[in-house]
């Protein structure tokens, strides 16, 4: 990250599974239509940069493709290219549909993001229609307490 007296910037990934709204939250924050976004899954096939300028500082979100299980060697490389942006930032934002029932996948990026030392950030989208709160805050605070204890 680079920071001055006057200018701070930084890069952050966007990771989660196919389709929780990864591009549309970084659409979002820039407001504008920059990144494609679509119901079918897999829309995003590489790291796609997007830069969000504000006062005295700049953020380079990496949109990446969602994180699964590959089926075929498109599916690992795209896998790949998720994966290798954990390495490449000074943040992560790890957007989770709060409507989806924990699963597997869930399961392998959280393991993921353990083994890194970068900050995670973590997005929990559709909360107002999730009917499991309590489940989802229970699991916040026991996989954040290791992270924040290794640091």
């Amino acid at each position: 990250m680079k920071t001055d007296a006057q200018h701070k910037s930084g890069f952050v990934a966007v990771v989660g599974r196919p389709n929780v709204g990864k591009s549309t939250l970084i659409n979002s924050l820039i407001g504008e239509k920059i990144l494609i976004t679509s119901d079918r899954p897999q829309t995003t096939r590489n790291k796609i940069m997007c830069i969000m300028n504000v006062p005295n500082a700049q953020i380079v979100f990496m949109d990446t493709p969602g994180i699964h299980k590959p089926h075929h060697k498109l599916g690992e490389y795209m896998v790949r290219t998720a994966e290798s942006a954990l390495q490449e930032v000074d943040a992560v934002l790890f957007v989770v549909d709060a409507t989806e029932r924990r699963g597997a996948g869930d399961n392998y990026i959280i393991n993921k993001l353990k083994e890194i030392h970068t900050p995670v950030i973590w997005l929990l989208t559709n909360w107002i229609y999730c009917s499991r709160k309590i489940e989802y805050l229970q699991l916040l605070i026991h996989i954040s307490r290791p992270m924040i204890l290794r640091r």
